[in-house]
């Protein structure tokens, strides 16, 4: 299959925290020939950086809790457990923002970084792809409590908590957002040789 797409028509159909754009397009299909024009709304957000925290030494990760817009149509759950993640800016890299939002969301600095994944969150409606990365740390340096950007309106929660602990909490569905489930989960498949790698 020669896999191809056009866009006839493109327009923006809101802009503010988010900008929301409208499609007009065909693409080829399986069976051969082209599709019948379709219309599709896009969320774009563009690039996103997330990073699970982990002291080695201590097997000990970094959470935070925030209010998330999100999930207010579950209101008794609208406060999401997470990762530190953020959006790339312009002419910022992925590792950059990777160590900017630890220090700004959880007041840590990380000490190694190891790319996990790159992936789409929601491709049937929005753009945002995120880079994953693990990030070395001294969980005996960070002090829980709020930390966040005033400026960005941000009352950010950060607690350190015991790997066991954060395993419990995603399969309690206590941590019930994907990003912190994926990177909580790749590190049960790869703690032991985390752990070489970073406390040899």
């Amino acid at each position: 299959m020669n896999k191809q797409f056009v866009i006839n028509k493109k327009e923006i159909a809101y802009s503010g925290f988010f900008r929301l754009e409208k499609y007009w397009l065909q693409h080829t299909l399986y069976g051969g020939g082209w599709s019948e024009e379709i219309c599709r709304e896009l969320l774009v957000r563009g690039g996103c950086v997330a990073v699970l925290l982990y002291d080695p030494h201590t097997d000990k990760v970094v959470l935070i809790e925030q209010f998330r817009a999100g999930a207010i149509l579950n209101p008794d759950n609208a406060w999401l457990i997470e990762i530190v993640a953020g959006a790339i800016e312009e002419a910022e890299t992925a590792v950059e923002v990777a160590h900017r939002e630890a220090f700004e969301e959880a007041g840590c600095v990380i000490q190694e970084l190891m790319q996990i994944s790159e992936f789409y969150t929601t491709p049937g409606g929005m753009a945002e792809r995120i880079t994953l990365f693990c990030g070395k740390v001294d969980s005996t340096q960070i002090t829980d409590g709020v930390h966040g950007l005033d400026e960005e309106q941000e009352d950010i929660l950060v607690r350190t908590v015991d790997f066991a602990e954060a395993y419990r909490m995603v399969e309690s569905n206590e941590i019930d957002s994907a990003i912190p489930i994926l990177a909580i989960q790749w590190l049960a498949l790869n703690k032991h040789k985390l752990q070489a790698e970073w406390v040899n």
